[in-house]
């Protein structure tokens, strides 16, 4: 059971409802089509409730079925979600263009995200770095919220209950190397409270720095980065004063908002 379901208050209805989210996040790039197993071992899920909750979501039109492969993938209704959500945000309205004027202007990558559980969801990706970096990033895209200068951005807003719900997770997952993680993600968070922003370098030759906006939507996070092989010291002085006019312009124009 993910640690997320944990609570005791809940109906048998709504732990049926987050165990199909579970089954949805556990579809990635590269993993399109998973069977049964395959959909236990990455949910922690029983095959029983597995079986049970694919067959739902075929019904539902979540997922399709390969009965040649005995496996299911994301179905259309998907997509259509998320086209609706990203129609319909309005911080994604707002800032997207003032994103895209400070990429084409400054030619660095500017992105938008919000957390889902571990994980940052890129809302957008505006990627205009001088130099061609090694991963491209697209709407859509999860990246690790304990690695990222967006995800420990995040953590320095959240209150410590929900940082406590995180760590074993960040913990098991990252092994012999979380002491290290953790000291950046409390350095991160200093760096948040003084400056306003933090950053971070979790890819080779790649720099980011973050920050939080509150929006109606919640808590989103805009980033900066580029990609170089100098020292990054001199690219800090430079994206950190960008970002936060960035992260003002767009506070001014939701709070404009009809």
């Amino acid at each position: 059971m993910s640690a997320f379901e944990e609570n005791p208050g809940r109906s048998t209805i709504n732990r049926s409802l987050l165990r199909g989210a579970d089954i949805l996040r556990a579809f990635r790039p590269g993993s399109d089509l998973l069977g049964n197993g395959e959909i236990a071992e990455r949910t922690g899920l029983s095959a029983s409730t597995v079986s049970r909750l694919t067959q739902s979501m075929v019904a539902a039109g979540l997922l399709q079925q390969d009965r040649a492969r005995r496996a299911y993938r994301l179905a259309p209704l998907v997509l259509s979600l998320g086209h609706a959500m990203r129609s319909g945000s309005q911080v994604l309205a707002v800032a997207a263009p003032l994103m895209r004027a400070l990429a084409e202007r400054e030619h660095i990558n500017v992105g938008l995200a919000c957390p889902d559980r571990d994980e940052m969801v890129y809302l957008e990706s505006i990627r205009y770095n001088r130099r061609l970096a090694l991963r491209s990033v697209v709407s859509g895209q999860r990246v690790p919220m304990e690695l990222t200068s967006l995800g420990q951005a995040y953590l320095a807003t959240v209150p410590m209950e929900r940082y406590q719900l995180l760590e074993p997770i960040f913990k098991r997952r990252n092994g012999r190397h979380w002491k290290e993680i953790k000291l950046a993600i409390e350095a991160s968070e200093l760096c948040m409270k003084e400056k306003g922003y933090c950053w971070a370098s979790w890819q080779p030759e790649v720099l980011a720095l973050s920050t939080a906006l509150q929006s109606a939507e919640g808590v989103c996070i805009i980033n900066v980065s580029v990609s170089t092989p100098g020292k990054i010291e001199p690219w800090i002085e430079t994206l950190a004063p960008q970002l936060l006019a960035l992260k003002a312009d767009i506070d001014l124009a939701l709070a404009k908002w009809p």
